[in-house]
Protein backbone atom coordinates (compact mmCIF):
# COMPACT_ATOMS: atom_id res chain seq x y z
CA UNK A 1 0.00 0.00 0.00
CA UNK A 2 1.39 3.39 -0.99
CA UNK A 3 1.19 6.70 0.84
CA UNK A 4 -0.78 9.47 -0.86
CA UNK A 5 -0.78 13.20 -0.23
CA UNK A 6 -3.63 15.57 -0.99
CA UNK A 7 -5.51 18.55 0.45
CA UNK A 8 -9.03 18.63 1.83
CA UNK A 9 -11.64 21.35 1.23
CA UNK A 10 -10.24 23.37 4.12
CA UNK A 11 -6.91 23.50 2.29
CA UNK A 12 -5.26 21.21 4.84
CA UNK A 13 -2.62 18.81 3.50
CA UNK A 14 -3.05 15.19 4.59
CA UNK A 15 -1.12 11.98 3.98
CA UNK A 16 -2.74 8.56 4.20
CA UNK A 17 -2.54 4.91 3.11
CA UNK A 18 -3.86 4.57 -0.44
CA UNK A 19 -6.25 3.19 -1.36
CA UNK A 20 -7.66 3.38 2.19
CA UNK A 21 -8.91 0.03 3.49
CA UNK A 22 -10.32 1.28 6.80
CA UNK A 23 -12.56 4.34 6.47
CA UNK A 24 -14.51 6.14 9.20
CA UNK A 25 -17.30 8.49 8.07
CA UNK A 26 -18.57 11.18 10.44
CA UNK A 27 -21.26 12.63 8.16
CA UNK A 28 -24.51 10.87 7.12
CA UNK A 29 -24.65 12.22 3.56
CA UNK A 30 -21.00 11.35 2.94
CA UNK A 31 -21.58 7.86 4.38
CA UNK A 32 -24.25 7.32 1.74
CA UNK A 33 -21.84 8.58 -0.90
CA UNK A 34 -19.24 5.98 0.12
CA UNK A 35 -21.89 3.27 -0.28
CA UNK A 36 -22.82 4.53 -3.74
CA UNK A 37 -19.16 4.63 -4.73
CA UNK A 38 -19.02 0.91 -3.96
CA UNK A 39 -16.58 0.95 -1.04
CA UNK A 40 -18.94 -0.37 1.63
CA UNK A 41 -16.61 -3.20 2.60
CA UNK A 42 -13.92 -0.63 3.47
CA UNK A 43 -16.09 1.56 5.72
CA UNK A 44 -15.49 0.38 9.29
CA UNK A 45 -17.14 3.15 11.31
CA UNK A 46 -20.14 5.49 10.97
CA UNK A 47 -22.23 7.75 13.21
CA UNK A 48 -25.57 6.81 14.73
CA UNK A 49 -27.18 9.31 12.34
CA UNK A 50 -25.88 7.58 9.21
CA UNK A 51 -29.26 6.07 8.33
CA UNK A 52 -28.57 5.42 4.63
CA UNK A 53 -28.01 2.70 3.65
CA UNK A 54 -30.26 1.21 6.30
CA UNK A 55 -28.38 -2.10 6.51
CA UNK A 56 -25.25 -0.33 7.72
CA UNK A 57 -26.99 0.64 10.96
CA UNK A 58 -26.64 -2.98 12.05
CA UNK A 59 -23.41 -4.02 10.38
CA UNK A 60 -21.09 -1.05 10.99
CA UNK A 61 -19.44 0.11 14.20
CA UNK A 62 -21.09 3.25 15.62
CA UNK A 63 -18.68 5.92 16.77
CA UNK A 64 -21.31 8.20 18.36
CA UNK A 65 -22.95 11.28 16.88
CA UNK A 66 -21.69 13.85 14.43
CA UNK A 67 -20.84 16.25 17.27
CA UNK A 68 -19.96 13.94 20.17
CA UNK A 69 -18.19 11.12 18.34
CA UNK A 70 -16.13 8.82 20.57
CA UNK A 71 -12.42 9.39 20.08
CA UNK A 72 -11.46 6.13 21.78
CA UNK A 73 -13.76 4.02 19.61
CA UNK A 74 -12.44 5.70 16.46
CA UNK A 75 -8.86 5.02 17.58
CA UNK A 76 -9.66 1.34 18.13
CA UNK A 77 -10.89 1.12 14.54
CA UNK A 78 -7.39 2.11 13.37
CA UNK A 79 -8.67 4.10 10.36
CA UNK A 80 -6.57 4.78 7.28
CA UNK A 81 -8.67 7.90 6.80
CA UNK A 82 -11.53 9.72 8.52
CA UNK A 83 -13.98 11.75 6.43
CA UNK A 84 -15.73 14.66 8.12
CA UNK A 85 -17.33 18.03 7.47
CA UNK A 86 -16.62 21.52 8.81
CA UNK A 87 -20.24 22.38 9.56
CA UNK A 88 -21.54 19.07 10.85
CA UNK A 89 -18.69 17.96 13.11
CA UNK A 90 -17.51 19.49 16.37
CA UNK A 91 -14.40 21.59 15.69
CA UNK A 92 -12.58 20.85 18.96
CA UNK A 93 -13.08 17.09 18.68
CA UNK A 94 -12.00 17.15 15.04
CA UNK A 95 -8.78 18.93 16.10
CA UNK A 96 -8.10 16.06 18.51
CA UNK A 97 -8.51 13.60 15.63
CA UNK A 98 -6.07 15.65 13.54
CA UNK A 99 -3.37 14.86 16.11
CA UNK A 100 -3.59 11.09 15.64
CA UNK A 101 -5.23 10.26 12.31
CA UNK A 102 -5.45 11.40 8.67
CA UNK A 103 -8.69 13.42 8.52
CA UNK A 104 -10.18 14.73 5.26
CA UNK A 105 -12.70 17.53 5.80
CA UNK A 106 -15.35 18.79 3.40
CA UNK A 107 -16.67 22.36 3.45
CA UNK A 108 -19.96 22.67 1.56
CA UNK A 109 -21.65 26.03 1.03
CA UNK A 110 -22.87 25.86 -2.58
CA UNK A 111 -23.34 23.67 -5.64
CA UNK A 112 -19.73 23.95 -6.83
CA UNK A 113 -18.25 22.83 -3.52
CA UNK A 114 -20.71 19.90 -3.33
CA UNK A 115 -19.77 18.61 -6.78
CA UNK A 116 -16.09 19.14 -6.02
CA UNK A 117 -16.48 17.14 -2.81
CA UNK A 118 -17.98 14.14 -4.65
CA UNK A 119 -15.10 14.26 -7.12
CA UNK A 120 -12.47 14.49 -4.37
CA UNK A 121 -13.96 11.72 -2.21
CA UNK A 122 -14.02 9.54 -5.32
CA UNK A 123 -10.31 10.19 -5.75
CA UNK A 124 -9.63 9.56 -2.04
CA UNK A 125 -11.10 6.06 -2.19
CA UNK A 126 -9.76 5.23 -5.67
CA UNK A 127 -13.17 5.32 -7.36
CA UNK A 128 -12.71 8.31 -9.66
CA UNK A 129 -14.66 6.81 -12.55
CA UNK A 130 -17.70 6.03 -10.40
CA UNK A 131 -17.62 9.55 -8.96
CA UNK A 132 -17.54 11.04 -12.46
CA UNK A 133 -20.55 8.95 -13.54
CA UNK A 134 -22.41 10.01 -10.40
CA UNK A 135 -21.66 13.71 -10.94
CA UNK A 136 -22.75 13.55 -14.58
CA UNK A 137 -26.05 11.91 -13.62
CA UNK A 138 -26.74 14.44 -10.86
CA UNK A 139 -26.05 17.39 -13.16
CA UNK A 140 -28.19 15.82 -15.90
CA UNK A 141 -31.18 15.41 -13.60
CA UNK A 142 -30.88 18.94 -12.25
CA UNK A 143 -30.85 20.42 -15.75
CA UNK A 144 -34.50 19.39 -15.93
CA UNK A 145 -35.45 20.12 -12.31
CA UNK A 146 -38.83 21.77 -11.73
CA UNK A 147 -38.77 25.52 -11.05
CA UNK A 148 -41.54 27.04 -8.94
CA UNK A 149 -42.84 30.59 -8.90
CA UNK A 150 -40.28 32.80 -7.10
CA UNK A 151 -42.05 32.97 -3.74
CA UNK A 152 -40.44 34.55 -0.66
CA UNK A 153 -39.47 31.46 1.31
CA UNK A 154 -38.43 30.83 4.89
CA UNK A 155 -36.77 27.48 5.62
CA UNK A 156 -36.61 26.43 9.29
CA UNK A 157 -34.11 23.89 10.62
CA UNK A 158 -34.71 24.28 14.38
CA UNK A 159 -37.20 25.31 17.02
CA UNK A 160 -36.66 26.73 20.53
CA UNK A 161 -35.10 28.91 19.34
CA UNK A 162 -36.30 29.31 15.77
CA UNK A 163 -33.35 28.86 13.41
CA UNK A 164 -33.54 29.35 9.66
CA UNK A 165 -31.26 28.60 6.73
CA UNK A 166 -29.74 31.82 5.48
CA UNK A 167 -27.34 32.76 2.71
CA UNK A 168 -24.08 30.89 2.17
CA UNK A 169 -25.65 27.51 2.91
CA UNK A 170 -26.33 24.50 0.71
CA UNK A 171 -30.03 24.77 1.59
CA UNK A 172 -30.06 28.28 0.12
CA UNK A 173 -28.47 26.86 -3.03
CA UNK A 174 -31.19 24.22 -3.33
CA UNK A 175 -33.97 26.77 -2.86
CA UNK A 176 -32.48 28.81 -5.70
CA UNK A 177 -32.20 25.69 -7.87
CA UNK A 178 -35.99 25.28 -7.78
CA UNK A 179 -36.77 28.97 -8.21
CA UNK A 180 -37.61 29.92 -4.62
CA UNK A 181 -36.33 33.13 -3.01
CA UNK A 182 -34.79 32.79 0.43
CA UNK A 183 -36.09 35.79 2.39
CA UNK A 184 -33.48 35.47 5.16
CA UNK A 185 -30.83 38.17 4.58
CA UNK A 186 -28.29 36.86 7.09
CA UNK A 187 -25.66 34.24 6.36
CA UNK A 188 -25.55 30.71 7.74
CA UNK A 189 -28.22 29.82 10.36
CA UNK A 190 -29.54 32.87 12.22
CA UNK A 191 -31.77 32.66 15.29
CA UNK A 192 -35.03 34.55 14.65
CA UNK A 193 -37.46 36.04 17.14
CA UNK A 194 -41.21 35.97 16.50
CA UNK A 195 -41.05 39.66 15.56
CA UNK A 196 -38.21 39.09 13.10
CA UNK A 197 -40.17 36.24 11.53
CA UNK A 198 -43.19 38.50 11.09
CA UNK A 199 -41.08 41.23 9.48
CA UNK A 200 -39.73 38.78 6.91
CA UNK A 201 -43.35 38.16 5.83
CA UNK A 202 -42.65 34.99 3.82
CA UNK A 203 -45.22 33.65 1.38
CA UNK A 204 -43.98 30.09 1.89
CA UNK A 205 -42.53 28.44 5.01
CA UNK A 206 -40.78 25.06 4.83
CA UNK A 207 -40.31 23.04 8.01
CA UNK A 208 -37.48 20.55 7.64
CA UNK A 209 -37.58 16.97 8.89
CA UNK A 210 -34.02 17.41 10.17
CA UNK A 211 -32.09 18.27 12.24
CA UNK A 212 -35.23 19.26 14.17
CA UNK A 213 -38.08 16.79 13.52
CA UNK A 214 -40.86 19.23 12.69
CA UNK A 215 -44.40 17.79 12.83
CA UNK A 216 -47.91 18.86 11.88
CA UNK A 217 -48.44 20.49 15.29
CA UNK A 218 -45.66 22.96 14.53
CA UNK A 219 -47.52 24.15 11.45
CA UNK A 220 -50.38 25.32 13.66
CA UNK A 221 -48.01 27.02 16.08
CA UNK A 222 -46.19 28.89 13.35
CA UNK A 223 -49.43 29.81 11.62
CA UNK A 224 -50.21 31.99 14.65
CA UNK A 225 -47.13 34.05 13.84
CA UNK A 226 -47.61 33.97 10.05
CA UNK A 227 -51.37 33.69 9.40
CA UNK A 228 -51.05 34.46 5.67
CA UNK A 229 -48.13 32.15 4.86
CA UNK A 230 -48.37 28.68 3.37
CA UNK A 231 -46.55 26.28 5.70
CA UNK A 232 -45.39 22.80 4.71
CA UNK A 233 -43.35 19.94 6.10
CA UNK A 234 -40.51 18.89 3.80
CA UNK A 235 -37.87 16.16 3.64
CA UNK A 236 -34.73 17.85 4.93
CA UNK A 237 -32.47 15.28 3.30
CA UNK A 238 -33.54 16.49 -0.13
CA UNK A 239 -32.59 20.07 0.66
CA UNK A 240 -29.45 19.58 2.73
CA UNK A 241 -27.76 16.29 1.80
CA UNK A 242 -25.12 17.31 -0.71
CA UNK A 243 -23.92 13.91 -1.95
CA UNK A 244 -25.50 11.07 -3.91
CA UNK A 245 -28.97 11.79 -2.41
CA UNK A 246 -29.00 14.61 -4.98
CA UNK A 247 -29.98 11.92 -7.49
CA UNK A 248 -33.37 11.62 -5.77
CA UNK A 249 -33.96 15.33 -5.13
CA UNK A 250 -35.38 16.40 -8.54
CA UNK A 251 -38.14 13.78 -8.43
CA UNK A 252 -38.94 14.77 -4.85
CA UNK A 253 -39.19 18.44 -5.76
CA UNK A 254 -41.56 17.55 -8.58
CA UNK A 255 -43.85 15.87 -6.05
CA UNK A 256 -44.23 19.06 -4.00
CA UNK A 257 -47.16 21.42 -4.41
CA UNK A 258 -45.61 24.78 -3.74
Amino acid sequence: MERKQCSDQLGRPIEFNFPPQRIVSLVPSQTELLFDLGVGDRVVGITKFCVHPEEWLKSKKKVGGTKNFNLEVIGQLNPDIIIGNKEENDEERIKLLFEKHPVWMSDITDWKSAIQMIEQVGSLVDETSKATVLINEIESRFRNVIRFQPKKTLYFIWKNPWMAAGKNTFIDTMLLKIGLVNCVPQERYPILSDEEIKKLSPELVLLSSEPYPFKEKHIQELQQILPDARILLVDGEMFSWYCSRLLKAPDYFSSLSL
